[in-house]
């Protein structure tokens, strides 16, 4: 696709892309778009052919011949380690004669966190209406059944929605820091009853254990094998079989110590739990927990207290835990929309998902404000 100074054309992959270039487009703000973190998942193989995500980043080019604009592509097979889903409407489209996969995702594979989804050099959206055409082009050419964007940023949903996407919503628990200065400072915003509730937790979860924050230097591939068995047991449990590789922490770790904020849970100095967050410009994203101990509330601790202490003593805006956990509400993590866009040719297809999508979108709209209403915080 071209036209005068704007071509766009597909990568073999992140890896293949200079990581200046990637990330003059990625910015800086989120570390699940940075060429770092995309090429990690490759080159370790946790995203490839093998595993039901193909690499494929479309790329336009500005009149320099440097990037303009980057979509994080992967051609999938299956729709795993996504996080909005789509099985219903890939049955029925089967059962209609189609066939729904392979389909094209633009996302940060295995991670419902909002970001940007077209990334643009110097924050431009010029290029955003010729990237999105090239995706469009890219699903048409090769006779796919759609493209997805999953957890688009707030301020990119209006550039699917203007080029025609079918925008759909759901929730997610986040933290607000409201400028404070400690945690009891934010304990002071809860009602009486919550915040003895959480001093408890808190107390209990720590009984006997020494809770430590690991960053940069800090990090050793001792500490990734202790978190490594943490993650194959949680994954396990939840997933059947985890998408991450060992190599890829290890990859994190020398790619990225400095936005990886580890922290984990000893007892006589031996590591018995512990959660993954990576540092953005102003949030602190909480990805990955688990524990070879059972502790009572010691996960509360790990991914969301101890998450709100690093975010007030770093100055970050929020902490987002990652999707879903309803159970966040009661300690301070309050429900916020999230955003997909998708794009589907078939007209017929199309309609029925549009009247789906309406009806949803109405009941995530009346579940977000009940659930606001049942939040731990103090009323005026």
């Amino acid at each position: 696709m071209a036209d005068r100074d704007i071509v766009a054309r597909m990568a073999d992959g992140v890896s293949a892309v200079p990581a200046a270039d990637w990330d003059a487009c990625a910015g800086t703000g989120n570390p699940f778009v940075s060429h770092a973190f995309l090429s990690a998942l490759e080159d370790s193989g946790s995203v490839g052919p093998r595993t039901g995500w193909q690499p494929l980043p479309i790329i336009v080019d500005g009149a320099d011949g440097r990037p303009a604009a980057i979509a994080p592509a992967y051609g999938k097979s299956h729709s795993q380690g996504e996080y909005v889903f789509d099985h219903a409407w890939a049955d029925a489209w089967e059962r209609a004669g189609g066939r729904y996969y392979p389909k094209l995702q633009i996302a940060a594979p295995f991670s419902p966190v909002p970001g940007p989804r077209l990334l643009l050099r110097d924050g431009e959206a010029a290029a955003a209406p010729a990237l999105v055409a090239a995706i469009e082009t890219v699903v048409r050419q090769n006779g796919l059944s759609s493209a997805h964007a999953t957890f688009v940023a707030p301020d990119q949903v209006p550039l699917f929605e203007a080029a025609g996407w079918l925008i759909r919503s759901d929730r997610q628990f986040h933290w607000a820091n409201q400028g404070y200065g400690c945690f009891d400072d934010f304990l002071g915003a809860l009602a009486s009853r919550k915040r003895k509730a959480i001093r408890k937790e808190r107390a209990a979860a720590v009984a006997g254990l020494d809770i430590v924050h690991l960053s940069g230097g800090d990090l050793t591939e001792a500490h990734w094998d202790a978190f490594w068995a943490f993650y194959q047991d949680t994954g396990a449990r939840k997933w059947g079989r985890p998408y991450l590789t060992r190599a890829f922490f290890s990859a994190l770790g020398e790619r990225m110590a400095d936005r990886v904020l580890l922290m984990l849970a000893l007892r006589d100095g031996r590591p018995i739990a512990g959660a993954l967050n990576l540092i953005g410009g102003d949030t602190l994203y909480g990805r990955y927990w688990g524990a070879t101990e059972e502790v009572p509330f010691l996960h509360f601790e790990l991914c969301y207290y101890q998450a709100i202490d690093a975010a007030i003593a770093r100055g970050l805006a929020r902490v987002e835990a990652g999707a879903q956990g309803e159970h966040k509400l009661a300690r301070g993590y309050e429900p916020v929309a999230t955003w997909s866009a998708h794009f589907i040719p078939d007209p017929g297809f199309r309609r029925a998902v549009a009247d789906y999508l309406a009806a949803e979108r109405r009941a995530v709209d009346d579940e977000i404000e009940m659930l606001a209403e049942m939040g731990p915080f103090r009323r005026s």
